[in-house]
């Protein structure tokens, strides 16, 4: 049971890769798993996507959904 994690942009060099995969749990939401893989509070001004859709950070997960975290603001 699991996620995929994908970083764009600038949260790609933060991260040093560009995906990973983390354990699944019942009840996990978007923030568990950016506290699960930076341990840290999600910051504010991040975006999310959820399955390729915008999200809510309080959104529950189902396993094998992908998660993806990137910059309110990207370059093109």
């Amino acid at each position: 049971m699991s996620i995929t994690v994908k970083y764009f942009a600038l949260i790609r060099e933060q991260a040093g890769k560009s995906q990973e995969i983390v354990d699944y749990r019942p009840g996990m939401t978007v923030s568990d798993v950016w506290r699960t893989v930076m341990d840290e509070d999600l910051p504010s001004d991040i975006k999310v996507a959820v399955n390729m859709e915008y999200s809510g950070t309080d959104l529950g997960l189902n396993d094998g959904d992908e998660v993806a975290f990137f910059p309110s603001v990207t370059g093109g």
